[in-house]
């Protein structure tokens, strides 16, 4: 049952221990006790799925040797994070139960962390440590045998909604977690590019459809972040995730990416994660039957832009042209100067009609104040 839950008012200490970093966000994300990934720079979450349906095949690997160089080559391409799933998420796909999860996965986690050690971060003493990796994952006992097998955080996207044992499994074993909001589940969804009709959200309040999925977006956010803090997840171990692609129009997608600043000021770490989806290929105009192998140049410009409007972890199938685009787009944010110097503190993304996210982009010095009444502090 979905949970609406604030956080208590004292975990307001939570959310500064979070390391908020004035000039962009939170400075790290915490995956678990000894284990962090900075946001000095764009950090890359390679995507290897363990599964023969994900939507891009190009994603996929068989067996636990292709897996691991699979693996390997993702983190010399300069690959922070190993994001592996066991089941995929795509429009249509059948649920796997735990039983397979665990049997696709725990091999896998178990020899990524035995065959790459010395390819993650040095460790505190200056030892070297296997690649940081999250589990991609909506149920607990999945979770808790990939932690025990090696893995640092999940990844879930149901937002701590489909197993009620998440959340506190993530909290007694201080881990990270990525929570995510989809509007309906992925048996029942289809592409983007496929709904007749735009997805309810409601209104806006200008009364626009699209500006609509960001109030609710980051309403649903602030709520599961919120839940995460009262069931003892450490504020610095919370990433969030709109959910691209996930019960969205591609309208919709795009005015989520416009006004990412606001999911950004609930004071979370935020992940992109639209790499080669079919609302990429059509806002780049090439038209609904456009394979996902084609769509690499619309995901690298929508990737640049989520950059410019808050995200700071990108969740991607290809890493070395998202290592080189961000990194000269985060040059261009850091490098000095006035433009660079406004752009770091975050900029406000805005359609021609506002709320409602039309054709066109504008650039604002402050980031809009989050929506109210999402219980953080």
């Amino acid at each position: 049952m979905r949970q609406a839950n604030g956080p208590a008012k004292d975990d307001a200490s939570d959310v500064e221990s979070a390391g908020v970093n004035p000039i962009g966000g939170p400075r790290h994300w915490r995956l678990a006790p000894a284990r962090l990934l900075g946001f000095d720079r764009p950090r890359v979450m390679a995507i290897l799925n363990l599964t023969p349906d994900s939507f891009y095949p190009g994603s996929r690997v068989e067996g636990v040797d292709a897996a691991v160089r699979a693996a390997e080559r993702a983190m010399l391409e300069g690959a922070d994070v190993l994001d592996l799933g066991a089941e995929s998420t795509r429009p249509g796909a059948v649920r796997v139960d735990a039983d397979e999860q665990i049997r696709r996965l725990i091999p896998v986690v178990e020899s990524i962390n035995l065959k790459l050690r010395g390819l993650g971060p040095v460790g505190a003493a200056g030892e070297a440590t296997p690649p940081l990796l999250t589990v991609d994952t909506t149920l607990s006992r999945v979770a808790r045998e990939a932690m025990g097998a090696g893995a640092d955080a999940v990844n879930d996207v149901s937002g701590g909604l489909d197993d009620d044992q998440m959340l506190p499994l993530i909290a007694a074993q201080r881990r990270g977690v990525i929570l995510m909001h989809r509007a309906r589940l992925p048996e029942h969804d289809v592409l983007s590019t496929e709904y007749e009709r735009e997805p309810e959200y409601g209104a806006a309040r200008d009364g626009g459809v699209n500006g609509a999925v960001v109030g609710t977006v980051v309403k649903f956010l602030g709520e599961r972040a919120g839940a995460a803090l009262v069931a003892g997840v450490l504020a610095e171990s919370i990433v969030l995730d709109p959910g691209l692609g996930f019960g969205k129009s591609v309208r919709q997608n795009l005015a989520l990416i416009r006004h990412s600043p606001r999911i950004a000021g609930l004071g979370f770490a935020m992940l992109s994660a639209l790499s080669r989806k079919s609302f990429v290929g059509a806002a780049a105009g090439l038209g609904k039957q456009v394979a996902a192998s084609e769509r690499l140049s619309a995901t690298l410009g929508l990737s640049v832009a989520h950059l410019l409007a808050g995200a700071r972890l990108f969740r991607v199938h290809d890493v070395r042209a998202h290592v080189e685009a961000l990194g000269a787009c985060w040059e261009l944010m850091e490098g000095g100067g006035g433009w660079g110097g406004g752009l770091r503190r975050g900029v406000r993304l805005l359609g021609k009609s506002g709320e409602d996210g039309g054709e066109g982009m504008g650039l604002a010095a402050e980031t809009e104040p989050p929506m109210g009444g999402v219980g953080l502090p």
